[in-house]
């Protein structure tokens, strides 16, 4: 039954977002337990907690830093159904900072800086974040900069990535502006 449930699902979400869903699928055919409590876990954030702006921001941020096309593609897609201005999204792929407007690109440098690990310039976007928004906000921020990682990971670790595409906005095509960050080991 869980098994049924969840095929349906993604189907659901592969026919509204025109994703190719395989590597879920091939996680269900495995363990359909396992698939339950990913998908669960990285739908903790809570979306009213934050601007939407913020948390498109924030994900395609830690998306971007993980995929090069099909689950960016995907993310802008989800963010323009949760009602995000095309405009803005534009702007975060490209990382048109001043195009995507303040509180967006208040997201988005903190979840630069929070990959790059550089605290100096995290911790006062930390503070700002809190300020405007609450905690409640920062956690729903840093929970989807993470959440937006686990999928581009997975689809890789699978080999399901094997391909990247063209991101487009609103039928316009954006090439992403933002480099992957180089940790220190």
């Amino acid at each position: 039954m869980l098994k049924f449930f969840l095929s349906r699902q993604l189907d659901r979400f592969e026919a509204a977002f025109g994703y190719d869903a395989g590597y879920m699928r091939h996680v269900l055919r495995q363990n359909p337990r396992s698939l339950l409590k990913f998908s669960l876990g990285t739908q903790a954030a809570d979306r009213r907690a934050a601007p939407p702006e913020a948390l498109a921001a924030a994900g395609l941020v830690g998306t971007l830093q993980e995929d090069c096309g099909p689950c960016v593609q995907v993310g802008v897609d989800i963010a323009t159904a949760e009602g995000v201005d095309p405009a803005i999204l534009r702007a975060i792929v490209a990382g048109d900072e001043a195009g995507m407007g303040e509180t967006a690109a208040l997201a988005y440098r903190f979840a630069r800086a929070s990959f790059a690990r550089d605290m100096e310039t995290c911790d006062p976007l930390r503070d700002e974040i809190v300020r405007r928004w609450g905690e409640p906000a920062l956690v729903a921020i840093g929970l989807a900069l993470t959440a937006a990682r686990m999928y581009p990971t997975l689809k890789y670790a699978l080999g399901y990535g094997k391909a990247c595409s063209r991101v487009t906005v609103a039928g316009e095509a954006v090439t992403p502006g933002i480099a992957r960050l180089e940790l220190a080991a």
